[in-house]
């Protein structure tokens, strides 16, 4: 188990006592409840990030979950006591300087009002926290069906109507069983999807660890392909490229830098897949080799993890582009910093000369909790337009 998880939760964790312990002058025994708590969900926060990775989710999985879930009440934790905080502070300077001024200190029923009031502040706070936790978890345990339509000049009229099933982001492993993965793939399957792609980030973990999770992706079914390209969470727990080799194994045709043509009635496009943006040696993406030997009048459909992607996709002529990556900022209000690291975040966007589709994704990193940023499958329909006169 890493020691930099342990000493950044450890830390979390005694912010979390000097708030809601120490700063509310909590009583016995509850003072005694809130640590021993407060020291379990520790460990069981450290249990959750390690499960898939060094730990066996066998039977790491059910507590693990529990730690996981309670990383998502911090985050809300802390946003609601952060700003108790630094109300409670800016009161303590302006009764400082009223002090200085008029030279009458607070009498003890003063000080008793306002310990009061901090301990109902704190007890909302942590209430609100956990109610959003709980309303988070069941929000991320039904990906959403999302039809979409993008109409193309370029598009040959033979795949007016084509359908896609955009899949993202399952992050299955650690908190999420084989049974999500089948569950999404049932859904795909009951649309009848012409083309199914699969745009990275499905697992958390190693090969022999959560290699079982994906499993139900051999069950996916559509008359022009499954595809897929890999994610940066396919780097971060095992080799990515040893975790495609698994995909092709179900049946998921990978595209590592690379491009096939999709035919139909006569008429071909182009589908590329280009390894995450922050894949390492020797897995970097290289949009141009993917693209090599195609023709500018081609219609190409690029499938990147990333949204960012979409400006050097726009360079060099990709008309689509699907993307994952973002959830949607999966956490509100995560979703306004997503923005200063990618383009767009979620939905149809242009970017450049290319238009870009990003899926908030089907399941969750870390812990399994979404709040207003739903997760979502994709089933995009490509439509042809005759040209602008």
């Amino acid at each position: 188990m890493a020691l930099f998880p342990a000493v950044v939760f450890g830390l979390i964790t005694f912010w979390l006592h000097r708030r809601i312990v120490r700063a509310t002058a909590l009583p016995r025994p509850w003072s005694i409840v809130a640590d021993v708590a407060l020291a379990v969900l520790w460990a069981l926060a450290l249990i959750g990030f390690a499960t898939g990775r060094v730990l066996d989710p066998s039977w790491a999985r059910p507590v693990g979950t529990i730690g996981l879930i309670w990383l998502a009440a911090v985050f809300y934790l802390f946003l609601g006591l952060a700003v108790v905080g630094l109300v409670s502070f800016a009161a303590h300077i302006v009764r400082w300087i009223r002090r200085r001024r008029s030279g009458v200190q607070d009498t003890p029923a003063l000080a008793a009002r306002r310990l009061g009031k901090l301990r109902v502040a704190t007890a909302a706070i942590v209430i609100i926290a956990l109610a959003v936790t709980g309303y988070g978890v069941f929000e991320a345990s039904r990906p959403q069906m999302v039809d979409v339509d993008a109409t193309f000049a370029s598009l040959p009229p033979q795949f007016d109507g084509t359908r896609i099933a955009v899949i993202s982001d399952l992050h299955v492993g650690p908190a999420r069983d084989a049974s999500f993965t089948q569950r999404v793939v049932d859904d795909v399957n009951e649309q009848k999807p012409d083309l199914v792609v699969l745009v990275g980030d499905l697992t958390d973990g190693t090969i022999p660890n959560v290699r079982d999770t994906l499993e139900p992706l051999a069950d996916l079914q559509a008359p022009l392909g499954v595809f897929g390209v890999s994610g940066n969470h396919e780097y971060y727990a095992d080799d990515g490229d040893r975790w495609l080799d698994v995909w092709e194994g179900l049946g998921v045709r990978t595209l590592r830098n690379a491009r096939v043509p999709i035919e139909v009635d006569g008429a071909t496009i182009t589908l590329a897949g280009v390894h995450d943006a922050t894949a390492p040696e020797p897995y970097e993406p290289d949009l141009p080799a993917a693209l090599a030997g195609t023709s500018p009048e081609d219609f190409t459909l690029l499938l990147a993890h990333q949204p960012k992607q979409a400006v050097e996709a726009s360079d060099l002529g990709v008309d689509l582009q699907l993307s994952g990556h973002t959830h949607g900022g999966q956490l509100w209000p995560i979703r306004y910093l997503v923005r200063a690291q990618q383009p767009t975040i979620t939905g149809l966007d242009q970017i450049g000369d290319t238009v870009v589709y990003t899926t908030r994704g089907a399941g969750a990193w870390g812990p399994p909790v979404r709040v207003l940023t739903p997760p979502e499958i994709t089933i995009l329909t490509l439509r042809s337009a005759p040209p602008a006169p």
